[in-house]
């Protein structure tokens, strides 16, 4: 079975936030869905490369990272990369939930990570990306 892994972009400044994202969603976040290899950036430099070149099946973005958050970054990528993947932000604080749909967000995740909740949402947002077989 040659099923081919999904990449997963991770973006924060901070290690442990990378961390505890991988650690919520997991190496398989439904049985359904090919394994998940991430792939982590902790500076925007990195982040558009991977992004620019089509390497990422989608990206979540620490919504609190400094010096630019993930709220703006995502606003930047759905703006400026035509074939833009799904982009799932996690923000400190519920009431940030608006800012994460301002920025074209395609789901938001709140800290403290629920690893049933991230892992649904994420398998959610793959599903939504998968392109549809057509016989004919």
């Amino acid at each position: 079975m040659g099923e081919r892994s999904m990449r997963v972009l991770v973006f924060s400044h901070k290690a442990e936030v990378r961390e505890a994202i991988v650690n919520a969603v997991g190496r398989r976040p439904a049985a359904d869905l090919a394994r998940v290899d991430y792939v982590e950036a902790d500076g925007i430099a990195d982040v558009l490369s991977e992004v620019d070149a089509g390497n990422v099946d989608l990206a979540i973005l620490d919504g609190e990272a400094q010096p630019t958050g993930g709220i703006g970054l995502c606003r930047q990528l759905k703006s400026e990369i035509a074939e833009c993947p799904p982009i799932v932000i996690a923000v400190r604080r519920k009431d940030d939930r608006w800012l994460a749909t301002w920025s074209q967000a395609d789901a938001v995740l709140v800290h403290p990570l629920d690893p049933l909740t991230a892992a649904e949402t994420v398998a959610d947002v793959l599903r939504a990306r998968r392109v549809p077989v057509v016989n004919g």
